[in-house]
């Protein structure tokens, strides 16, 4: 089963909306199928497939992004809840 999509910390989408606007290399610390991988690569797009929302790498790699647990220096954990 499928785990649900958790909609991320708008702050840190800004957060990630940077560093693809800036251009600068992202090192990611993230969740898949229960184990803690890392890539180091450029952020070149978000998409939101069935509901759900990803980042795209520069190698065409996507990334949930409620599975993001640290971008760089940046824990995603260490944001806020923030409502619209």
């Amino acid at each position: 089963m499928k785990n649900k999509y958790i909609p991320i910390n708008c702050h840190f989408y800004d957060e990630l909306e940077a560093l693809a606007i800036k251009k600068i290399k992202a090192k990611i610390l993230y969740l898949e199928k229960n184990k803690e991988l890392e890539v180091e690569d450029f952020i070149i797009d978000f998409k939101n497939l069935n509901k759900e929302e990803f980042l795209v790498l520069s190698s065409g790699q996507y990334i949930r992004l409620d599975k993001i647990i640290k971008i760089n220096d940046l824990l995603a954990s260490s944001y806020s809840s923030c409502y619209l």
